[in-house]
Formats: structure tokens, C-alpha cells, sequence
């Protein structure tokens, strides 16, 4: 017998053997998951398809970035008197602009450690950020986000704010685009002068002075890590507002850093225990809102509204020291002579929320539109008697008036009368 006819023999029963053919209960599980394996790489294909078509038909059509390689921030119009005393500020964004060399590290380190820990690693767009944002969403863990210093850069100066699909493409590509044209530390500079912090500030260098009442070069880490919680949002985080959930963010921060090896663990224990304190005194130091007004029309009328953008210092010629004594001669008169008067009653009535939690939001939301005067300080009624008045003022503190200082209050309302101040009353 020849060999292909042994071998035609033994193939019926190689093929018909028991370990060549599957059950079918066994067959049809492989073949779905050979089918959904087959689904799933199609469609990985067709999303990086699509995602390359789109990145081909975004890019041509990027914004210009020249305003990034020649960065001119818009600075305010600021009125000094003879001796370089601060007298009126003038436009829209307060800003200080600090060149990276003068911003000091603890401050840099501290929005590294909050807002991208990898800045100096990745080439605009972290995808282990990215990847780690997801898993993180996913757990409902704590995430520091995906979003890039470049990125936010990128969505600051070009782009709008609305989360759609097509705007984060352009934040992508642009943020590949800055990394290309500029070094990370003109990144970094743009970044900390150019983002909002709150109160009108803009700008790290300014939100110290406004905040702290001191230049950027003194901050600590504890003030600088307050500081670096603002960007993410700076209405529900602004620790003079806020102060509770701006100080559970702030200590967040400092954990941060030094889990980033930012800071010892030293400092760590310093910066924890470290009491803030904040700026108090006016918006100005010396009261010459007139002065400073004629001065602001004269400049408005030379540079029209570039006045407000161009950062013009103007001196005038008043002494600040003279105008301090002449503003508090004439309030005192005005003063005495306004608690001779009747009592007008409160400046508006507030609904407050029967919620205790969403009281101390409520009060510094009203007195938003009623803010301090000076000495005068601006607070809500929470209760009411003709012994007792308990008030909560804009940063939460809580004042019992009685006995003579009730005497304003009473002093409009007839002997029989039962009209008394009452709560949610704005005085």
C-alpha cells in the first residue's frame, strides 16, 4: 500500500477524533466573542478615523496665537498722590504683571502641585492625566483633572467655555501649537498673570495685594497654597467669602505639594497649622475719590478707553497724609450730625433660607450689594428684640448689639410703636 493511501485511511479518523471537534454548546460562545472582538476593533479604527479627520480639518482652521509671543496684558490706570500713595485704580482687570523670575517658586510649585504636577513633562497634553482623570471619575476619587496648564491657556485667550467635543479638539491642538512656539516658562508667566482669582484680581502678583496686603515676592506656603485653589473657582473658593470651603482646598493643596516633594515635611506641619490673615483696610488707603476722578477724565480724555488698558501711573500734587486729616474732619461732622437724626430703617430685607447650612452663603451673597462703609459695617438680622439685636456680618462673625448701641434703632419709633428691627433686615 502506497503512503497517500495509508494516509487517505487515517484522515477520517484523524478529523473524526474526539479532541478535533468542539461540543456545541462550546462553539457558539467563541464565535460571539470572536464577533464582538471584531466589533470592537472596527470601531476603535473608525473613533481614530474620525478623530484624525477632525484634527485634519481643526488645525488649518486655529486661531492666530501672536497674542501669546507678544503677551501685553491689560493693566489698569492707577492715581498716586505726591508721595506715591495709591488714590483710585481705573479699569476693568487688576492686574500687577510679574515677569517668572519674579514669582517666587512656593507660588509656582503650589499651582504646579494643584493644577498640573507634570507641566515640565508632558508636551501640552498630559495623557496619563487624561487616563488618570477617567479612572478617577470612574471611583469617584478626588482628581486634580485633565486640563493642562497650556490647555487653560489655550481656552483663557481663545476659546469659550462651553464643554463640547469640537472645543476640546481646538484646546488639544492649540495647546500642541503654544507648546511649539513658546518655552514652558513663558507658558508659566502668561498663566499666572492672565487667570482670575476674584475680587477683580488677575494675576497672582495682584491677588496678594489684594488678598494679603502684601507684595508676591513675601508670600508663604500656607497664603500661597489659598492662593493656587482660586483658578478652579474663584466666587467658591475666595477664602474672604468663603472662608470654610477656600481653608478645605487650601490644606488639599499643601498635601499636594508635598506629596510632589514641593515642600518638607517641615513646612508641611507649618503650613497646616499656619493662621491666614487678610487684608482688612479699603480698596484705598487715602479717601480722595474726587481728586481721583477729575484726573481719571483728564487722562480718558488724552488716550480714550486705552487709558484703561495701557498701565498709565499719573501723580497728582495733594499730599496724602493733609487729605487723610481733611476726609476724617469732615466724617466726623457728618457723623455726629447723622445720629442726631430718626432712624431711616434698613437699607433692604433679605429672605433667609430656613436651612442652617445655606445661611452663611445667603447673608454674604446680600451684602454683596451693601458693602462696609469706612467704619461702618454692613450686616444681616438674624433676631430681633427690644434687648437684643444678634447680626452676622459679611465674613460670618456675629455681633450682639445691646443697651446704648440699640439707641440708633429705636430712635425713629413713636413711645407706643411696635415697628422694631427684624430679621433679615440688611443695616
Amino acid at each position: 500500500m502506497s503512503d497517500s493511501e495509508r494516509a487517505s485511511e487515517n484522515a477520517p479518523a484523524a478529523r473524526g477524533g474526539p479532541a478535533s471537534k468542539l461540543p456545541r454548546w462550546a462553539a457558539w460562545p467563541l464565535k460571539a466573542l470572536a464577533v464582538l472582538g471584531g466589533l470592537t476593533v472596527a470601531l476603535a479604527l473608525s473613533g481614530l478615523i474620525l478623530v484624525a479627520i477632525a484634527l485634519a480639518v481643526a488645525y488649518p482652521n486655529l486661531p492666530e496665537t501672536s497674542g501669546l509671543t507678544d503677551y501685553r496684558p491689560k493693566l489698569p490706570m492707577r492715581i498716586y498722590s505726591a508721595d506715591s500713595v495709591l488714590l483710585g485704580e481705573f479699569g476693568e482687570e487688576r492686574r500687577n504683571f510679574a515677569a517668572i523670575r519674579e514669582i517666587p517658586k512656593v507660588m509656582q510649585d503650589a499651582v504646579l502641585a494643584i493644577e498640573d504636577a507634570r507641566f515640565y513633562e508632558h508636551s501640552g497634553v498630559d495623557y496619563k492625566g487624561v487616563l488618570r482623570a477617567g479612572l478617577a471619575h470612574l471611583s469617584e476619587a478626588r482628581s486634580q483633572g485633565a486640563s493642562t496648564i497650556t490647555m487653560q491657556v489655550a481656552r483663557n485667550f481663545y476659546l469659550s467655555t462651553e464643554k463640547t467635543f469640537t472645543r476640546k479638539i481646538y484646546e488639544v491642538l492649540l495647546a500642541l501649537k503654544i507648546e511649539s512656539m513658546l518655552t514652558k516658562e513663558q507658558i508659566l508667566e502668561v498663566y499666572m498673570n492672565q487667570i482670575f482669582l476674584g475680587q477683580r484680581a488677575y494675576g497672582f502678583a495682584a491677588a496678594s495685594e489684594i488678598y494679603f496686603g502684601k507684595p508676591l515676592k513675601e508670600i508663604t506656603v500656607a497664603e500661597a497654597a489659598m492662593l493656587a485653589g482660586l483658578p478652579k473657582a474663584p466666587s467658591a473658593y475666595n477664602p474672604i467669602v468663603n472662608p470654610k470651603r477656600a481653608t478645605e482646598r487650601q490644606q488639599y493643596i499643601i498635601d499636594r505639594m508635598l506629596d510632589n516633594g514641593f515642600i518638607t515635611a517641615e513646612q508641611h506641619a507649618a503650613a497646616k497649622a499656619e493662621k491666614l490673615h487678610y487684608r482688612t483696610q479699603t480698596e484705598v488707603s487715602v479717601h480722595a475719590e474726587h481728586v481721583a476722578e477729575v484726573a481719571r477724565q483728564l487722562i480718558f480724555s488724552q488716550y480714550g478707553a486705552e487709558a484703561y488698558t495701557r498701565g498709565l501711573n499719573v501723580y497728582l500734587t495733594i499730599n496724602s497724609g493733609e487729605q487723610t486729616t481733611a476726609y476724617r474732619a469732615l466724617r466726623k461732622g457728618i457723623m455726629d450730625f447723622e445720629k442726631r437724626q430718626v432712624y431711616r430703617g434698613p437699607e433692604a430685607y433679605v429672605d433667609l433660607p430656613a436651612s442652617p447650612k445655606d445661611l452663611d452663603s445667603r447673608i454674604a451673597e446680600a451684602l454683596q450689594d451693601h458693602p462696609d462703609n469706612d467704619e461702618l459695617k454692613a450686616a444681616v438680622v438674624l433676631d430681633a428684640n427690644p434687648k437684643k439685636v444678634l447680626a452676622v456680618l459679611q465674613n460670618g462673625e456675629s455681633v450682639d448689639i445691646t443697651g446704648d448701641g440699640l439707641k440708633p434703632a429705636t430712635s425713629g419709633r413713636p413711645r407706643r410703636a411696635t415697628r422694631r428691627p427684624r430679621s433679615g433686615a440688611a443695616r
